[in-house]
């Protein structure tokens, strides 16, 4: 089957499309159900991170053919055939389950799905001897069948609990309206008096979220009653085939007291199907006590909505343009109740006082104060928005007076005037402009200044070689000039230049780090004796070569830091991180033990599971249980924690821990902070044989309620000294008189080494793994970084500004390095709002790259130190710690390749190259076998030995500065800068980062190139050894790995235990905590001081619940 063809079905085909419970990866399957839309199926898309349950129900009130999911996080099996099986359960067995998800799922998990009955679970093989477009095609023909042919015309069946009815008759009335007319007929007289409201508006002004937070507070109000919706979507003329989307924007919905139905006009031009009506009948007889319609965005002159509804509701935005265009719009002679939505958006306030005027004088109401008008300024996509408050109690009121229904309000909701709360303060939003014009001007009059020194030494060099006196007295009048025109700074800088030469060159070379004098020998002996400098200085004689290198490059440790922001590496400890996460707790902590064995430092980076990623706790249900421990360790609460780290002393200077999450990041800084203070606490215990107090608060909380102990479950690996262990169900505050805990938890806080990711810019634009509302994910991280002043967290830094996922998701190096750096500079400017001062906070922000092997990533690190140089010491004052950019490298986890993966080693090598040669301050070598799995011990010890050959055994790299003076490097420097600059200039044009990521741009722009990349890797353009080119004589297959890391049923089984017993332990201080928790919310008071004391007890699914009722859940977009 040629790629080009696309098979024409011969029914109305519905698929529901979605990403994985705890899956983020959305980028496959938007491509896949855009292929799906092409083809002619009208496609009802759910976006990432869905549970079997709302899939299937998804499925069986869209009355779908077929189910398409991708699925890259672990768990494949128990997810697909728990959707199976919920579907039998449910009397929808005839639906058609399709999934996949890259190299990720083994074949024999392949098979095990097609034995148990899942349709088809495409492998990438497929994709390559398919194509995209034949893979769609084998799907869409699977699905063609006609559904509505049979319907069950019991009328008793008809309620709002029996779905599957409701769909079907649905179905029958768009596909066989002629067969079952006497019926429709009959529940068109059965219809129960139930008020409709109908929505209608523009289209990009916000309905769904509208509709999504009305549901919402209708379900809070009224415990007991039910709610249908009607969602129109507009079909593509050309294909037949339509995006039902409102679902995605939707979270309220997922409720079994809503039923929600898409429609897809299926003819051109209108906003409305013509089996609208019959839908509502169908809602009406099944006796839901609200229905809702919501129509596709329509033009000036629709007002078909009130046709089908008893009240009707208009929303548009601020953006109609001149008022004199509000006279052309009909809905505002018709609507009941008109929200201007997005209402903060330039001229919110003048177009509501247009609106109200508008509304006054076409409904004749001249007497009536136009602030009385039914016109509501909301922000539908802020949670608990008053605006929206306010419009929900009028249009109840509405209702009940328009109809026989008695919706009365008793919720208290605070009511008032729409307000943005601004992340970035208005008059700040040319932020990114506003750096690169500065670095610009720096850059302008560095060049200028070189050019006076240049000048100044050719004049210099004239005198010496010229011996007439008046032509000396000339020369030197004039070289007195260009020498006052240089700056007092630049003149140091050339009037010490030969000392600093000397200093380097010296047998001893000193330096001060924070007041510490560090002595260091700047030099190495290879084994031919040859003395290797550490970092070489140009043999420059030229004073403007001088200056400009000085200016724009700089030995390592200097502004602006293009070569390194610390004089020299530190002694003892190279770059090497120790990556692990697997299974439990206890697993993952022997692989540390394993790879950290015997290294002075340990450098431990910590990977989750997804069911941690996403905040919940460990369950049986099994789509989450399928998931616990796999692609990454599962840490549910504070004694995971404990486990986790347990012998590692992580208040030692030689210890540092990076942990790779997101979402509920805080909650996991929290569990990790409390960690290392109980471990200061344990030590206190045993030097001061306090045991016996341990002892006795363990037996009170445990073994008196019958309750098993926690512990570490098998032996502790070698290495683990135990430390860690000892307070295992219990904390410190417990056992210590309140004095001495706070002692001791003030040296903990200020001596903890490590990150934590917690960038949830990059997560919106890239891999998801959001789960909050954004404002308030913002909100949290600057309460951790408010916290962290307050009690001196210098070393742990309290955010990890990635463009490493940026990359994944298909990015290219300089979009990558500009949508990360334009994120760090977006919370600088979030944090200088919050009142903190720039150089409390810009020392604990921290940057991680991916390293690719594209030219450009050759000089990453090296533009990101100076371009965030320059802006921290001219644009924002900040001091030299604040200047200093330090950043993690792990190599590109998109170049490893599920064929030939013995080749990912040698890719891998040559980019741990570029960033040892880019001086980063840690680094993370990939293992080539994680393109088909969890990585094994043996492939993580071969991935930590490239880096270390490289540290340890090549010569070249015992110098620090190896790039520096190469033109190449030079010129990639400045063109990556200059374009990273403009794409600041871009970001600012579209109202800065919070601005471009509500129309999406940076998701668009990475999708595009992600799109670009792979269409010339498939095409063989850019080519990809053992992948499109130099294949082995099988043709290089996709490999099927020797050994598969998966979490043991045992693993799983402890976990969800775990989660159990916190329940049972300690109940009353659980419950007592969490309203506390959403108190401090409610009140705005510092999150993160609560949730210290919070993840005391608590475990990690339970905070993110009780935080979704006062902070908002993420909404999810296309």
């Amino acid at each position: 089957m040629s790629e080009d063809h696309i098979y024409s079905p011969n029914n109305n085909i519905r698929i529901v499309t979605a990403g994985s419970l705890f899956d983020g990866h959305d980028a496959a399957i938007n491509i896949m159900r855009r292929i799906m839309q092409r083809s002619g199926a009208e496609i009802i898309h759910l976006g990432h991170n869905r549970s079997a349950q709302e899939i299937v129900e998804t499925a069986i009130q869209e009355d779908v053919q077929g189910i398409a999911i991708t699925s890259y996080q672990g768990g494949h099996n128990e997810y697909f055939k728990y959707i199976f099986d919920l579907l039998k359960q449910k009397g929808c067995g005839h639906i058609k389950i399709f999934g996949g998800g890259g190299g990720t799922i083994l074949p024999s998990e392949i098979e095990d799905l097609h034995q148990y009955g899942i349709t088809r679970i495409y492998s990438p093989d497929d994709g390559r001897s398919m194509g995209l477009q034949g893979m769609i095609n084998d799907l869409i023909e699977k699905c063609d069948f006609p559904v509505g042919e049979t319907i069950n015309k019991n009328i008793k069946d008809l309620t709002p609990q029996h779905t599957h009815n409701i769909a079907r008759i649905i179905s029958s009335f768009e596909n066989f309206p002629e067969n079952h007319t006497a019926f429709f007929e009959s529940l068109k007289a059965s219809a129960k008096d139930v008020p409709v409201l109908g929505i209608t508006g523009t289209g990009g002004a916000g309905k769904s979220s509208m509709v999504d937070e009305i549901v919402r507070r209708f379900l809070m109000d009224f415990k007991d009653k039910t709610i249908g919706i009607i969602s129109v979507d507009p079909s593509k003329r050309k294909t037949g085939g339509a995006l039902l989307g409102d679902r995605i924007r939707m979270n309220a919905i997922n409720n079994d007291r809503v039923y929600m139905r898409s429609l897809a006009t299926r003819q051109s031009n209108l906003a409305l199907s013509k089996y609208v009506q019959g839908a509502v009948n169908v809602l009406k007889s099944a006796g839901f006590d609200l229905i809702i319609l919501e129509t596709s965005g329509i033009g000036q002159s629709d007002t078909e909505i009130v046709d089908h509804s008893d009240v009707s509701m208009y929303i548009m935005t601020p953006e109609y343009g001149a008022a004199s265009q509000l006279e052309k719009i009909d809905m505002l002679d018709f609507a009941d109740i008109i929200a201007i939505n997005k209402f903060d958006k330039k001229g919110a306030l003048d177009a509501l006082r247009d609106v109200r005027k508008q509304y006054q004088r076409n409904h004749n109401l001249w007497d009536s104060d136009p602030d009385q008008m039914p016109v509501f300024g909301t922000i539908a996509s802020q949670f608990n928005d008053p605006g929206t408050n306010k419009l929900y109690k009028q249009l109840l009121s509405i209702i009940n007076h328009k109809t026989k229904a008695e919706l009365v309000s008793s919720i208290d909701l605070p009511v008032g005037e729409s307000e943005k709360i601004y992340i970035i303060p208005p008059q700040r939003v040319r932020y990114l402009s506003e750096i690169a014009e500065n670095n610009r001007n720096y850059d302008q009059k560095g060049r200028a200044q070189s050019v006076l020194a240049s000048n100044a030494y050719a004049l210099t060099s004239a005198k010496n070689i010229i011996d007439d006196a008046d032509t000396k007295a000339v020369i030197e009048a004039k070289y007195q000039n260009l020498w006052d025109d240089i700056s007092g700074e630049n003149k140091r800088i050339l009037e010490s230049w030969s000392s600093k030469k000397e200093n380097y060159a010296s047998d001893e070379f000193i330096y001060k780090v924070r007041g510490k004098e560090i002595k260091i020998i700047p030099f190495t002996r290879s084994l031919s004796q040859t003395k290797i400098p550490k970092v070489c200085l140009p043999s420059y004689k030229d004073w403007g070569d001088i200056l400009k290198w000085n200016l724009q490059e700089n030995v390592p440790g200097e502004f602006p830091y293009t070569a390194g922001v610390f004089p020299f590496k530190r002694q003892g400890e190279d770059p090497t991180r120790m990556f692990a996460g697997e299974g439990g707790p206890e697993r993952t902590n022997r692989r540390f033990h394993y790879v950290s064995l015997g290294m002075p430092a340990k450098r431990l980076s910590t990977a989750f599971d997804s069911v941690t990623l996403y905040g919940e706790d460990p369950d049986y249900r099994p789509d989450i249980y399928g998931k616990i421990g796999n692609s990454g360790v599962s840490v549910c609460c504070l004694d995971d924690a404990k486990i986790l780290y347990s012998g590692f002393d992580l208040c030692d200077p030689a210890t540092s821990v990076s942990m790779t999450i997101n979402g509920p990041a805080a909650t996991i800084c929290a569990f990790f902070m409390n960690a290392a203070i109980d471990q200061q606490c344990e030590k206190y215990i045993l030097e001061h044989n306090l045991g016996h107090l341990v002892e006795q608060k363990l037996h009170e909380r445990y073994e008196a309620k019958g309750l098993k102990r926690p512990n570490y479950k098998g032996t502790l690996p070698e290495g683990n000294n135990g430390l860690g262990t000892l307070l295992l169900g219990i904390t410190g505050d417990e056992v210590l008189p309140p004095d001495i805990y706070n002692t001791l938890k003030t040296q903990a806080l200020s001596a903890v080494r490590g990150t934590v990711q917690a960038d949830i810019l990059k997560e919106d634009q890239a891999q998801n793994t959001c789960i909050f509302s954004t404002e308030f994910s913002l909100r949290l991280m600057g309460d951790v970084q408010q916290y962290f002043i307050g009690h001196n967290v210098r070393n742990f830094y309290s955010v990890s500004i990635s463009g490493y996922h940026i990359a994944e998701a298909g990015a290219n190096p300089i979009s990558q390095l500009a949508f990360t750096l334009s994120n760090g500079f977006t919370f600088v400017e979030y944090y200088l709002s919050r009142g903190m001062h720039i150089d409390d906070f810009a020392p604990n922000l921290s940057f991680f790259f991916s390293n690719g092997i594209d030219p450009e990533y050759a000089v990453i690190g090296r533009v990101a130190r100076r371009i965030w140089a320059k802006a921290m010491k001219f644009k924002y004052g900040g001091n030299a710690r604040s200047q200093m950019l330090k950043y993690h490298i792990q190599t590109s986890g998109r170049s490893l390749h599920a064929q030939e993966i013995a080749f990912n080693d040698i890719r891998t090598t040559l980019q741990a190259l570029y960033a040892i040669y880019d001086n980063c301050n840690s680094l993370h070598t990939n293992a080539y076998d994680e393109a088909i799995t969890t990585p094994t011990e043996e492939s993580v010890r071969r991935a930590m030995a490239i880096q270390l050959i490289i540290n340890k055994e090549l010569g070249m790299a015992k110098n620090e500065n190896p790039i520096q003076g190469s033109f190449i490097i030079e010129e990639l420097t400045d063109l990556v800068e200059e374009a990273v600059l403009s794409e600041f200039d871009r970001i600012t044009e579209r109202g800065g980062v919070l601005g471009a990521m509500e129309t999406m741009y940076q998701r668009s722009k990475i999708q595009e190139e992600s799109l670009y990349y792979e269409t010339l890797k498939h095409t063989g353009e850019f080519p990809i050894i053992g992948v499109n080119t130099f294949l082995s004589k099988e043709g290089s297959p996709t490999i099927i790995p020797s050994e598969v890391i998966r979490a043991t049923e045992a693993e799983k089984e402890s976990q969800i235990h775990t989660v159990e017993n916190i329940k049972k332990s300690n109940p009353e201080a659980l419950a007592t905590r969490l309203i506390s928790l959403q108190n401090a919310a409610i009140k705005n008071q510092n999150l993160f001081e609560e949730l210290m004391e919070t993840s005391k007890v608590c475990s990690l699914g339970q905070i993110t619940n009780a935080l979704y009722e006062v902070g908002g859940k993420y909404r999810r977009n296309m």
